[in-house]
């Protein structure tokens, strides 16, 4: 999120970063996020009986704030069928691995234990399935003999910063 920020603050980018959300209150992106100058909301998916209904109010306060692209960062919540179809062609989301491979969590230590030679990330275009979407952009470093889910997890996020807001310029262009 804060490489998407920054990013977006060369005079030459395509997207402006205008609202952060987190369904955590004690999400630390919302304090980095005003700290940048972006407004900040929490959206406490808790405080909903039904994915529905706290989707809708996401879906809501995206529309109120006047935005029209939605790049997901850290949002660590599925995101149902019809908030998906509702921003169809408008939402992206990075993800820890070399899609197709290890969608969904622990992907590092997934990554280690299959006895991987390589690893990375990936931004996607969102869609029904959980980290299904069509790929727009990958990035890709070795798996060294010694790394630990948490030393692959660092070297991983440092090609997240270069390759989300690389992957963010593209997906506007051409959206």
């Amino acid at each position: 999120m804060t490489a998407l920020i920054e990013a977006a603050q060369a005079p030459d980018y395509p997207a402006d970063i205008q609202l952060v959300i987190s369904n955590r209150p004690e999400a630390l992106g919302l304090h980095k996020a005003d700290a940048l100058g972006v407004k900040a909301i929490c959206i406490d998916h808790r405080d909903y009986k039904k994915r529905s209904e706290f989707e809708a109010e996401l879906d809501a306060a995206l529309r109120a704030h006047g935005i029209d692209f939605i790049a997901c960062a850290g949002f660590m919540r599925v995101l149902g069928e019809n908030f998906v179809q509702a921003w169809s062609g408008k939402i992206i989301n990075i993800h820890p691995s070399l899609l197709p491979k290890y969608k969904g969590l622990h992907t590092h230590t997934r990554a280690i234990e299959a006895g991987d030679e390589k690893h990375g990330c990936t931004v996607h275009w969102v869609n029904e399935g959980v980290d299904e979407g069509k790929i727009i952009a990958q990035s890709e470093l070795d798996i060294l003999p010694d790394d630990t889910p948490d030393d692959l997890a660092k070297r991983v996020q440092a090609l997240e910063h270069t390759l989300y807001p690389e992957a963010l310029k593209a997906a506007v262009t051409n959206a």
